[in-house]
């Protein structure tokens, strides 16, 4: 216990030592709450607010009715743009055509043809044409209203059934969007927070010719990894920390109930969270020693060890793409705890089993990393990099 505590205290110092590597360890913590911060308005200034959007439109002339609907809507033709923004509305050429015989069709009862050409492939593009479609439509709609009510027809007949939909979510339930970024925050968290010391404490270590002096020493290789190990892992805890209380913070300051939602994070649920992300800490922080210990050089240790951060970015995404998922998504490493943390954040109960189940898998798969490096460091071709 007295060499452990030895080696463990000469990595933490050589971590806190690095004054920019540690703030850089720490970025994620700092960068999530103000990209929630700033997601968050801006997903509610684009629900709730309507800014004038500005098109091409061709042939307004012949329908003054309709320019009035599309100008209650906030949608107006290229002429009206001020000259301050006229380059930007100029470059995303939205167009509308309306034909010339818009009126005789109207009056005709038959069909008219309007046109909405735009690059729908262009985000920025997407929401313009869906309140350029959506003005049209209801336009269209009101017009089919009045002629079937002037051939005395009840309009209500165009509605046999009546849909009313009822949300079975939960009061307590946080804004989805708010819990699906903290959720994959906090677990990028705990991959991007202890990378710098595991990649250093490792091939850094190597290259230095620490590792190899380290291991000379009447110690155990074991020991050796458990304390880089810790190391790392206690890093990683605390940016995963840092995340959770600023994140909650920012959150803070995010008016949601214009969208008539709410974000509470009590401290059952803060606590319950930390609770699920210390295995999978220590599991990122094997899974970074084990690859940066198979490197060759500092620099190719790098490069594997990034590619890992990606993780926590694919397997959500992953997931959110299937409608059926196989059951063991739901207790392996990262899945697991992803979908935990979406029960957590809904409200819903969360059974200790899975719970159990999720942390055993994780934990298995950290200490066959461990004894797997362990091994390999009784090897002086691992240790001095010679294959």
């Amino acid at each position: 216990m007295i060499q452990f505590n030895a080696l463990f205290s000469k990595e933490i110092k050589e971590a806190i030592r690095d004054k920019r590597a540690l703030m850089a360890a720490f970025t994620m913590a700092f960068l999530a709450p103000v990209m929630i911060f700033v997601m968050s308005k801006m997903a509610i200034k684009e629900a709730v607010e309507t800014p004038p959007a500005y098109v091409n439109i061709s042939g307004g002339e012949y329908a003054p009715a309709l320019m009035k609907h599309l100008a209650d809507d906030n949608v107006f033709p290229m002429s009206e743009v001020e000259d301050a923004d006229k380059v930007m509305w100029e470059k995303r050429n939205i167009e509308v055509f309306i034909p010339a015989d818009f009126e005789e069709s109207l009056l005709a009862g038959t069909s008219i043809n309007v046109v909405l050409r735009a690059d729908y492939g262009e985000k920025a593009h997407q929401s313009i044409i869906r309140r350029v479609r959506d003005s049209v439509y209801s336009y269209s709609r009101q017009i089919g209203y009045q002629r079937i009510m002037m051939r005395g027809i009840d309009v209500k007949l165009l509605r046999p059934i009546n849909l009313a939909e009822q949300d079975t979510q939960k009061p307590s339930s946080n804004a989805t969007f708010i819990s699906l970024m903290l959720s994959i925050y906090l677990l990028f968290g705990a991959f991007f927070s202890g990378l710098s010391v595991a990649i250093d404490t490792s091939a850094g270590e190597r290259e230095r010719n620490v590792l190899e002096i380290l291991l000379c020493q009447p110690v155990s290789t074991m020991k050796v990894v458990l304390a880089k190990l810790f190391a790392a892992t206690t890093i990683a805890l605390i940016g995963v920390v840092l995340t959770l209380i600023l994140s909650t913070i920012a959150v803070g300051f995010v008016d949601l109930s214009q969208l008539g939602l709410t974000f509470n994070l009590d401290m059952k649920t803060a606590i319950s969270l930390l609770i699920l992300l210390i295995p999978i800490c220590f599991f990122a922080s094997a899974l970074q020693l084990f690859f940066a210990f198979n490197a060759k050089t500092f620099k190719e240790a790098q490069s594997l060890v990034s590619i890992i951060i990606m993780l926590p970015g694919m397997i959500p995404f992953a997931l959110s793409m299937m409608n059926d998922r196989p059951q063991w998504l739901d207790w392996a490493p990262i899945s697991g705890q992803y979908l935990i943390m979406e029960d957590l954040f809904k409200g819903d109960p969360v059974g200790f089993g899975v719970l159990l189940v999720t942390g055993a898998f994780t934990v298995l798969m950290t200490v066959i990393l461990v004894k797997v490096m362990a091994e390999r460091l009784k090897s002086e071709k691992v240790v001095l990099a010679l294959s």
